[in-house]
C-alpha cells in the first residue's frame, strides 16, 4: 500500500456504481499515479424474496451517506457538493485500487 497526494477530480450526488442503480455519492481521485473512483451508495431496487437487506437498512445507508457527505463538506470548508471538486486529498492506494481517501485538512 502507498500513500499519494492528489485532488477530487470528480463528485457525483445521484445514481452511480455497480450498473448504476445504486443511489449515493461518487469520487475520481487524480493522484500521482493516476485516476481512481470510488463512493458510497445504497440499492434503488424494491424489495424481494432474494433482497439480503431492509428498508430499514437501506435508511441506516443514507443516513450515513448524508452525514459523510456533511463532513467531507465541513473537512472541505465549502457549503456545495460541487465545490469540492479540486480539493486535495491523501489517497491509499492497494495495488490498481482506491482503498481510501481523505481531505488534506491540513492545508485548507
Amino acid at each position: 500500500m502507498k500513500r499519494e497526494l492528489g485532488k477530487i477530480e470528480s463528485a457525483k450526488f445521484g445514481l452511480g456504481g455497480y450498473q448504476g442503480v445504486q443511489f449515493g455519492v461518487w469520487f475520481c481521485i487524480k493522484s500521482e499515479g493516476g485516476s481512481a473512483c470510488n463512493g458510497k451508495g445504497v440499492w434503488t431496487s424494491e424489495i424481494t424474496e432474494s433482497t439480503q437487506w431492509t428498508e430499514k437498512d437501506r435508511g441506516k445507508t443514507l443516513e450515513e451517506i448524508m452525514r459523510y457527505v456533511m463532513d467531507l463538506l465541513e473537512k472541505a470548508k465549502v457549503d456545495d457538493f460541487n465545490d469540492l471538486v479540486g480539493i486535495p486529498v491523501e489517497a491509499t492506494i492497494d495495488g490498481n485500487s482506491l482503498k481510501e481517501w481523505r481531505i488534506l485538512t491540513e492545508v485548507i
